[in-house]
């Protein structure tokens, strides 16, 4: 098993998601609910493609494939609402923050971070710019993500640190931007799920 494989692995045992297939897309189920979405970046190109669909047994899988996005680890999350403005501005700054639109991860439980339903794996994109992934997630179900609202797909910037908290925040503990977002940086892509 190579180093990356390794990596992957235990990014999804830390996000507490099983890990089912790392680096190939599956095929289809058969299942008639299967979602799916264009991923771009903010200047509109396309940098992949994600697609949900039930997986027995209560979980649902997950497959992401994406090109041309940096390499390293990207904090990897379905968010609340189904909107990918990449000119969306952030109320508590006032500036243009690409696809704040999306709102804050989709969560069915409540909690902190780590904890989301829409906490997945962060994504690791190799030095060619490609990545992929696929697993399986109880956290949450396929017709979950298209409420009202909908729901949206965001590769962030950097990784995620699952609110694992770094020294620097010792000995007060996590900030509020860890117990949101694991500090994961800004959006880079999104993709309305539909």
């Amino acid at each position: 098993m190579h180093r990356s494989t390794h990596l992957a692995v235990a990014a999804l045992m830390a996000a507490g998601v099983a890990a089912v297939g790392v680096s190939a897309v599956g095929e289809a189920t058969g299942s008639s609910v299967r979602l799916g979405s264009p991923i771009r970046d903010a200047a509109g190109r396309d940098v992949g493609q994600l697609t949900v669909e039930p997986d027995g047994y209560g979980t649902s899988r997950v497959t992401v494939q994406v090109t041309g996005l940096p390499k390293g680890w990207h904090g990897f999350h379905i968010h609340a609402t189904g909107a990918c403005d990449p000119k969306a501005v952030d109320p508590t700054t006032s500036k243009v923050a690409p696809f704040h639109s999306a709102g804050g991860h989709f969560d069915v439980g409540g909690g902190a971070h780590g904890a989301h339903a829409g906490d997945l794996p962060s994504l690791l994109v190799n030095a060619d710019g490609k990545g992929a992934a696929s697993f399986a997630t109880d956290r949450f179900r396929v017709d979950q993500l298209t409420d009202q609202d909908g729901s949206a797909v965001i590769i962030h910037a950097l990784p995620d640190n699952f609110a694992n908290i770094p020294s620097r925040y010792a000995p007060s503990g996590p900030d509020a931007s860890t117990l949101k977002t694991g500090d994961a940086g800004g959006r880079i892509a999104c993709g309305v799920i539909k």
